[in-house]
């Protein structure tokens, strides 16, 4: 039934989009034709694999774990792949994002007694990330002392640890953790650990609790770098006050504080909520006169201030001189871009352009895009996208979905909308609430 639900939901998507696609498209579409029936995560014709192959093929099924660790299997046993310590981390992420714990310690275990693919900080960093995200934070902690067995309790284990938990907006546990093991522990990097937390309330957005631990910092003697320094002023901006982090940038200018180009691009940031874009220009031409190199970032928060102050001619020409200065357009800028076009075929143009440059979306990519056509009241727009999605290799995500079936709902698309969810359930991924469809909450 599920089978039968998917092929129909295809067959939809099809008759939607084939009769209007050259009218949001630069490019001619090329219908998919359905390919023979054979297992369809065993790439046809594929005889051999290397680590670059099996990692990207890991990565097209980030969001469907049964599928994931089949093909893991079968390309070592069938195969005569040997994993490596990055290959079985990356299939331990993805039982780790479904919550397949049990699961992720037999890998872990299987690369034990495996000579060329030990287990390493990064394997233990992604499942410190996944029981955090879980917010199984006995667990987490519970992680970090098995690390011994592993030879691998040590200070890095420890500020992963702490990073996880922070991640998942458990600060007040990871703070209480290292103030207790303050104690017992003697870091070399006490600061480090001290700018993590810190940093964990700046995601909290707790600005009163980040002003407090900014001076407690002062109150223990914790000598501030400059990554420090940069997460308050950022802090500064967020919390509503960016010219507090000017005052931060000109504190720093009169103790001789070189600043880096992480530094900078906060500087340009606050600067250009509380004085003008125009202001950020010039801290972007004196950061160059330091000797100081603008990074991707950098043009990126340009980019970004340029469209919010409606100067989208000035925010195309700093765009185009990011490849002729070396610093080629990433997926934020792109992002930049998409957030002030205003009609389908500019937003589909400049789309056809990223990825024709080699840029490649990211998951939230097409879901930004599919609910801005959403919000528009374009489906066939939402369809290109999704169809772009799969030509990708991309699975789509729960978000994913959800964007795409806001739309079809929208449009009194309710039948193909219930094929949809219907797909999502049989891949394992939870449809919200929609009365339109029926479905209600688990609790009310």
């Amino acid at each position: 039934m599920a089978m039968l639900s998917l092929i129909s939901a295809r067959c939809i998507r099809r008759t939607l989009l084939y009769p209007f696609i050259e009218s949001f498209s630069t490019k001619p579409f090329k219908p998919i034709e359905p390919g023979p029936q054979s297992n369809p995560i065993i790439p046809p014709n594929s005889t051999s694999f290397d680590h670059s192959n099996v990692r990207q093929t890991l990565s097209c099924y980030a969001n469907d774990w049964k599928r994931a660790i089949e093909f893991f299997n079968w390309v070592q046993n069938q195969s005569g792949f040997n994993h490596t310590t990055d290959t079985y981390n990356g299939m331990i992420d993805i039982l780790g994002k479904f919550f397949e714990f049990d699961l992720m310690w037999d890998l872990i275990k299987r690369m034990k007694e495996d000579p060329v693919a030990y287990p390493n900080h990064v394997t233990f960093r992604i499942a410190f990330k996944r029981y955090a995200s879980a917010h199984l934070v006995e667990e987490a902690t519970n992680v970090y002392y098995r690390t011994e067995e592993f030879g691998l309790m040590d200070e890095t284990s420890y500020s992963n640890l702490i990073d996880a938990l922070c991640e998942y907006k458990h600060v007040i546990e990871a703070e209480e953790l290292f103030l207790e093991k303050s104690r017992d522990l003697v870091f070399n990097d006490d600061v480090k650990i001290y700018n993590i937390i810190l940093r964990g309330w700046f995601k909290m957005g707790w600005w009163k609790k980040c002003r407090e631990f900014w001076e407690e910092m002062d109150r223990r003697g914790v000598c501030k770098s400059l990554y420090s320094y940069s997460i308050y002023m950022d802090i500064q901006c967020k919390s509503g006050k960016p010219w507090r982090a000017v005052k931060l940038y000109k504190e720093m200018k009169k103790k001789g504080i070189r600043l880096d180009v992480v530094a900078y691009n906060t500087v340009i940031h606050a600067i250009g909520l509380s004085e003008g874009v125009d202001f950020s220009i010039r801290v972007f031409r004196e950061m160059k006169e330091v000797g100081c190199e603008p990074d991707v970032v950098t043009y990126n928060t340009i980019v970004k201030l340029l469209c919010e102050n409606g100067r989208i001619r000035d925010a195309y020409r700093v765009f185009d001189q990011m490849r002729e200065k070396g610093c080629a357009p990433n997926v934020m800028t792109y992002h930049c871009l998409f957030g002030c076009l205003e009609k389908p075929k500019q937003v589909l143009r400049m789309f056809d352009r990223m990825i024709n440059n080699g840029v490649r979306p990211r998951m939230d990519t097409y879901v930004m895009l599919m609910k801005k056509f959403g919000r528009w009241g374009f489906l066939r727009p939402v369809f290109i996208v999704w169809e772009k999605m799969e030509e990708q290799g991309c699975s789509p995500d729960a978000s994913a979905y959800s964007a795409l079936i806001d739309a079809l709902v929208q449009k009194g698309l309710v039948d193909e909308a219930r094929m949809y969810e219907e797909e999502m359930l049989a891949k394992g991924l939870s449809p919200k609430p929609r009365v339109d469809l029926g479905t209600k909450p688990l609790i009310e």
